[in-house]
């Protein structure tokens, strides 16, 4: 265990943190502040890699998944988006249930251990369609868990088919599905998402609806997207809110810190978040979110290489193979759609890290050349 004089730092505002975290205290809102504030980025990093260590040692978690984006039709306009779509405006789609199903098996001669499946909130579409598409992919890919849909896309089916939603997840989770994502959280706080995403529900509905997942036994992911019109006070914020339902359930696996990518957006004119934050985001999500298992570093929208430093800043995970990816790409994302396996593992050795590949619920996955087993 690392002591307080092994912490060294340009910044004596840190020296307090720095003792609460080595001691293995909880950080409140003005020490998230604080570490938002500073510029010594190498201290913070120094003491996010310490938690992290503490958590984790070198493991670093992959997984070798395939994203499905069925429609991307949306009644929603929200300003932080270029995947959405109008019906009839030009390049929009939605897949027929067979062309899920082959877009599923398609392009990929690993074995997948998941399907990551999100999309737009589409006008027509009934709740069956979800359903069968679901009952479909288990039924072709017993093996293969389905990540699917996230709390907006719940709480807008269950509006559409006038079901609760416990009762709407019951129904998805009897036709498969086995998790859901993090994607829709955006930032909590009423003023920003007025902003950002008006049309979608608002913080507390998001954090309702991962609440009942996780009651009746489904894990999920949580995001946060930064760098648009959010202040330090919004992100402390939604951090302390995504903990506090943790405490609460223990249901979310994964945190991770999404980039806001301005490109092709109504909100294009706004600057890319800059490498320094990016990394500073990573550090202060490992150290504020003390009771979540795993801090993700997503190389799609952070480049491979600010994800490969990550790993030194408190990231444990560097997301999947990913194979085609439409929502960030759409954004103006200039990193490649799909990772091949190796390619990860060479990243995350050069970190001096040892690679782990797992499924989406964290076991090892042992691979040989025919088969692919899970490791209880």
């Amino acid at each position: 265990m690392a002591h307080l004089h092994a912490f060294a730092t340009d910044d004596v505002r840190l020296q307090g943190v720095a003792a609460k975290v080595l001691a293995g205290e909880r950080l409140n809102a003005a020490d998230a502040l604080l570490l938002y504030g500073t510029a010594d980025v190498l201290a913070l990093g120094w003491l996010a890699n310490h938690v992290r260590e503490h958590m984790h040692g070198d493991r670093t978690y992959f997984n070798v998944n395939r994203h499905i984006n069925p429609t991307n039709v949306c009644v929603a306009a929200c300003r932080l988006c270029a995947f959405g779509r109008k019906k009839d405006a030009p390049g929009a789609y939605t897949m027929a249930l067979e062309e899920a199903f082959s877009t599923a098996a398609s392009g990929h001669n690993e074995a997948v251990t998941e399907f990551h499946i999100v999309g737009g909130l589409h006008p027509d579409l009934p709740f069956q369609y979800f359903l069968d598409l679901c009952l479909g992919l288990k039924q072709r890919f017993p093996h293969v868990h389905l990540k699917a849909f996230t709390m907006v896309e719940i709480a807008y089916l269950a509006k559409r088919a006038k079901l609760s939603i416990r009762e709407t997840l019951v129904q998805l989770k009897a036709a498969g599905i086995d998790s859901l994502p993090g994607g829709g959280a955006e930032i909590f706080a009423d003023r920003v998402r007025h902003i950002i995403c008006d049309h979608k529900i608002d913080g507390d509905q998001w954090l309702d609806t991962a609440r009942t997942a996780h009651q009746l036994g489904l894990k999920s992911n949580a995001t946060m997207l930064y760098g648009h019109v959010e202040n330090n006070e919004d992100r402390v914020d939604h951090l302390l809110r995504l903990r506090a339902l943790q405490d609460e359930t223990g249901g979310f696996q994964t945190f991770i810190p999404l980039a806001f990518h301005p490109d092709n957006t109504p909100l294009q004119h706004l600057p890319k978040t800059t490498g320094i934050l990016d990394i500073k985001q990573i550090a202060i999500s490992r150290l504020v979110l003390d009771n979540f298992p795993h801090i993700k570093a997503y190389w799609q929208m952070l480049t491979p290489k600010i994800a490969q430093i990550s790993l030194r800043f408190g990231a444990d995970d560097i997301d999947g193979t990913v194979i085609e990816e439409k929502i960030y790409h759409d954004a103006g994302a200039t990193t490649p759609q799909g990772m091949r396996r190796q390619e990860l593992i060479r990243l995350i050795r050069e970190a001096g890290r040892e690679p782990v590949e797992r499924d989406t619920l964290y076991r090892p996955v042992i691979r040989n050349e025919t088969s692919v087993t899970v490791a209880v």
